[in-house]
């Protein structure tokens, strides 16, 4: 029996039990890199991004999604494997996730086994982005049939980028308003061999997980000139924080907003300078989302697509004072999260519920009817919601950080970081401090707060460092290749993406 036919006797009755008709639905997988919600759909007052907003209006936008580690690398191998990053091992940067779990079916494979055909278009892995662009970088080759890595202008002429560490990228704030077009910004070429692949697929009939990696707006923030053009700097607001603030923290959250010295206390001018480029990228990348989204309309593709648009983790461009990730704040680690299917009856719906990215491989493995993933896959479908977007879902949301977790509830986050001494806890009531800056863990009047909080904290960080029944796991050497968070802090910020 051919591999086709087979797949399509499997498909058949579960494609019918979620009422997609005979087509299999593909998967359309749009992932960005460093995006906050700094978005027209979220609300934003500047930032112009209207194909994002387009795609909110035609499916759920989740308004409270959380990434399980706000790094690049540990997030995208938790989301892509189905476990958190205690449980696959990739807790450090730039750690490959096949040396800790070799045998694990990654969510693209998952559609592989079932007939589909896999295929990345720039960044979905980790990358040194944008040393790695051009390359596979840290990517895992088992997870795709089809790579492609995408090098454009802003790669090849970085000599022209300004950056606040001459020569440095990764990390440090660099901007360019950049001459040339859209198509050929590396960015742009993603969009452009997507497209390629999406005619490809059109005409052969080939039913297909399309991961779409952007590498923005991940610094240097590149964008052409147009896009700089859209934004007036006085209108920029840059963040503020009061002289005593660090005071108030854990040592490691107090590090962690420190540590890139060269972005710490910027000039006025600068720092507007700096969020103007980063609101500049944004809408570039917008643009080719919006390039991608046509194509899928254009060739007749969006009756039979599933589109999940995301991004690695947040980013902060000045809340808590601080230019970067990695932090146990809502600036990094909620990220934006819009999901569409055809003929969605909750189209243009917002939904509350407290999600984790972990929830995309068995939200999306439902969605297009797939036999269930593997038993060791953590995380719960979305399905329910996109349903019914005033459904409950999770209680708390969980993310890892350097030293400790960070959970959200519907109104409190609670930071730990049980191996520090002295204050080792945040509290934050969003209610009344949604800029999470007044830390309540002292605050005799939230003890009984404090206590429920740190149960529910013991209670999900048992669950999360769990090992899966079922899945070979080798653990990580002491001197593994990549580094923590503290050995970050002591290396070239140009080597630290």
């Amino acid at each position: 029996m051919s591999s086709k036919l087979l797949f399509c006797l499997l498909w058949l009755p579960l494609s019918l039990s979620l009422g997609w008709g005979e087509q299999p639905m593909n998967v359309l997988f749009i992932m960005t890199d460093d995006l906050n919600c700094d978005l027209g759909a979220y609300g934003h007052s500047l930032v112009q991004s209207p194909h994002i907003d387009q795609l909110a209006k035609e499916g759920v936008l989740f308004e409270n999604a959380y990434t399980n580690f706000p790094v690049c690398g540990q997030s995208r191998n938790s989301f892509l494997s189905g476990l958190y990053p205690d449980q696959n091992g990739v807790t450090r940067l730039r750690r490959l996730l096949r040396d800790y779990v070799p045998d694990v079916v990654t969510l693209p494979q998952h559609f592989m086994a079932s007939g589909y055909t896999a295929a990345r278009v720039g960044k979905m892995y980790h990358y040194d982005n944008p040393r790695g662009i051009g390359t596979n970088s840290h990517d895992d080759p088992a997870s795709w049939n089809t790579r492609i890595n995408p090098i454009g202008r802003d790669k090849t002429e970085e000599d022209i980028i300004f950056s606040l560490v001459p020569g440095s990228f990764g990390a440090t704030l660099s901007w360019l308003a950049a001459e040339g077009t859209d198509e050929e910004q590396t960015d742009g070429i993603v969009a452009t061999e997507s497209i390629k692949l999406l005619e490809q697929y059109a005409k052969e009939g080939t039913p297909f997980f399309l991961g779409v990696g952007f590498y923005k707006p991940h610094t240097p923030f590149v964008a052409p000139k147009q896009y700089f053009d859209l934004y007036n700097p006085e209108d920029i607001e840059v963040p503020r924080v009061p002289e005593d603030y660090l005071s108030t923290l854990p040592a490691p959250t107090a590090r962690q907003l420190r540590h890139w010295k060269p972005q710490n206390d910027l000039p006025e001018e600068t720092a507007r300078q700096a969020i103007h480029a980063y609101y500049a990228t944004i809408s570039f990348l917008d643009a080719q989302i919006g390039r991608v989204l046509q194509a899928v309309e254009d060739l007749g593709l969006s009756d039979n697509t599933i589109i999940l648009f995301s991004s690695d983790h947040g980013y902060h461009m000045g809340e808590h004072g601080y230019y970067q990730k990695t932090t146990p704040f809502e600036a990094a680690d909620r990220v934006p999260l819009i999901i569409a299917t055809p003929d969605m009856p909750t189209g243009g719906s917002r939904t509350d519920a407290l999600i984790e990215m972990i929830d995309f491989y068995k939200t999306l493995s439902e969605l297009a009817g797939l036999p269930a993933p593997p038993s060791y896959v953590q995380g719960k479908s979305l399905v329910p919601i996109l349903k019914n977007p005033d459904k409950d879902h999770r209680t708390s949301a969980i993310t890892q950080v350097s030293g400790g977790y960070t959970i959200r509830t519907p109104r409190y986050r609670y930071t730990k970081y049980p191996k520090t001494e002295g204050l080792n806890q945040e509290l934050y009531d969003r209610l009344s401090d949604p800029a999470e800056m007044v830390n309540l863990a002292r605050d005799a009047n939230y003890t009984d707060i404090l206590k429920r909080m740190d149960t529910i904290w013991e209670t999900r960080v048992a669950e999360v460092q769990q090992r899966p029944v079922g899945l070979r796991f080798i653990p990580p050497e002491p001197k593994d290749h990549g580094y923590s968070l503290d050995e970050m802090l002591t290396k070239d910020p140009v080597k630290t993406d």
